[in-house]
């Protein structure tokens, strides 16, 4: 991983190196807005679905060099984002259930957070820079803020009948019972996140139509891969990893502040 952060640290600084092509001094700025479909990586394994969540912020772009065909730049975010994940519950279909608990019920249990985040990428481009069409590629690290979290499930995570580990609960003389859930690995449910800092790796690939006189439009889609956890992964912890992994589809729009005076660029 140290070595993956200092390739990513090496080509962020290529944009501001020293100009060995056509020289660049582009700058804009914009909004942008999406869709993220997150989920966490537990181990032990947690079954989930992926969660959707909203994404929107503001959008920084210093274009510095074309170099060959490459054009160069680096892209800075600061962006507000609904992420979590959303458990998939499998049931005991061959225990006998207690009278109070509706076997057919369906269990949900959904777990949003509100982050900022903060990408900080390389991007590298190929096709026209004021007026057509450009295919980009951008890699870089992304650090996270937590700001809060909200649960929604139809069950009480203290109630003991929905703990696996139980085996031995005496529901009334008719029942012995072990749980309705089938996973044992429920900890999560009840654990408010410990780690508030996140830092992770994000890699995009888009399209951008460009027209001189309205500004920069722009779809990507993006993946990150959380390199922090959630929780502590001690011997002592629960888990020995809870990370993010997080796909978003992403509109934004850019406009120029600076632009390079050349007639020449296209």
């Amino acid at each position: 991983m140290r070595k993956v952060l200092i390739l990513l640290l090496l080509s962020t600084s290529l944009g501001v190196s020293a100009q060995v092509g056509e020289y660049r001094r582009d700058f804009a700025v914009g909004v942008n807005g999406g869709y993220v479909m997150s989920n966490i990586n537990f181990m032990p394994e947690v079954p989930q679905k992926m969660l959707g969540g909203m994404t929107a912020g503001v959008s920084m772009r210093y274009t510095c060099e074309k170099y060959f065909k490459s054009i160069c730049a680096v892209v800075a975010e600061v962006n507000f984002v609904q992420i979590g994940w959303k458990e998939n519950i499998l049931t005991m279909q061959d225990q006998p259930v207690p009278l109070h608990i509706n076997p057919t019920q369906s269990l949900r249990y959904i777990r949003k957070m509100n982050y900022i985040q903060i990408p900080l990428l390389a991007r590298l481009g190929w096709g026209r820079e004021r007026s057509g069409f450009q295919f980009f590629f951008q890699v870089g690290p992304q650090f996270g803020l937590f700001l809060n979290e909200t649960t929604d499930s139809n069950f009480d995570v203290r109630d003991p009948a929905f703990d696996p580990k139980i085996n031995n609960g005496d529901y009334g003389k008719d029942y012995k019972y072990g749980g309705i859930r089938a996973s044992h690995v429920v900890a999560q449910d009840s654990m408010a996140v410990e780690n508030k800092f996140d830092y992770g790796v994000a890699v995009g690939l888009g399209m951008e139509f460009s027209n001189r006189h309205v500004g920069h439009f722009l779809v990507e889609g993006r993946y990150y891969y959380g390199l922090g956890n959630i929780y502590g992964n001690s011997k002592r912890d629960h888990f020995g990893r809870s990370n993010f992994g997080n796909i978003v589809i992403k509109f934004s729009y850019l406009f120029d502040i600076i632009r390079t005076k050349n007639s020449k660029i296209k």
